[in-house]
């Protein structure tokens, strides 16, 4: 596509691929650390639940005002000085331990996304919202309790498809449920992964908000001021047999 072909070309909303999302989360599951299969997925599913992201951020003050700043989260969220800022107890702080201990930026996730979309940079509002969504997942894991491992994953895009209307997010957090009520069925998989939905449902809405002044917050005070409630079904699940799911086929 030349230069003056994405000039021109249309913003169109995704058809939905159900059957190349099936096929997409089935690599996901062989290899669970092929990240650009999420990607993949997402893209299949979203439909036109992007621009009616990008459309109500407008009909909020603060929504309107992060859409027109534009700023692009993944390069804050990546510098080390700007993380260094946060003191103990702040939802930064436990943001910057978080990747810290677990070695994940927020180029990476960018990376996998470009594997699958091609135009996952273009100067495009909507576009911009979608990389808004994409960079703030692992704040969002802070946010909402959810580990890193297997059920806290499906737990959160359950949360995020309540926050977005993603069907991507949806078709993967039941997706993982299934596989993971296959390998234990002793874990409360799809409690775990409705009541994240619901949570997600309860809680303020997160795309709009000034994640500046939110990583600067104390992280307890911020949960209460965002209506979030803890993952009581996700927590009942003792960390070691959490940690034992691989999602296998």
């Amino acid at each position: 596509m030349t230069a003056a072909d994405v000039e021109f070309t249309r913003l169109r909303p995704q058809r939905l691929e159900p059957l190349k999302a099936l096929r997409a989360f089935r690599r996901l599951v062989r290899d669970k650390e092929d990240t650009a299969q999420v990607f993949e997925i997402m893209r299949a599913l979203s439909g036109r639940s992007l621009r009616r992201g990008y459309d109500r951020m407008l009909r909020t003050m603060e929504g309107g005002r992060q859409a027109f700043l534009r700023e692009e989260l993944a390069e804050k969220l990546d510098d080390p000085a700007w993380l260094a800022r946060f003191g103990p107890g702040t939802v930064g702080a436990a943001y910057r331990e978080f990747r810290e201990a677990r070695g994940f930026t927020a180029e990476g996730l960018a990376m996998e996304s470009r594997k699958v979309a091609p135009l996952a940079d273009a100067p495009h509002p909507v576009i911009w919202y979608t990389r808004r969504v994409r960079d703030v997942h692992d704040v969002w894991h802070i946010l909402t309790g959810y580990e890193t491992d297997a059920l806290g994953e499906a737990c959160v895009v359950a949360f995020s498809y309540a926050q977005t209307g993603n069907l991507g997010f949806a078709f993967i957090g039941l997706g993982a449920a299934a596989e993971i009520r296959k390998e234990n069925p002793a874990v409360p998989a799809f409690r775990a992964v409705l009541q994240a939905y619901r949570l997600g449902r309860e809680a303020r809405w997160l795309p709009a908000l000034d994640y500046d002044a939110l990583l600067e917050r104390p992280l307890e005070e911020a949960r209460r001021e965002l209506r979030l409630r803890r993952p009581t079904v996700y927590d009942a699940v003792p960390a070691g047999v959490r940690l034992t799911l691989k999602l296998r086929a």
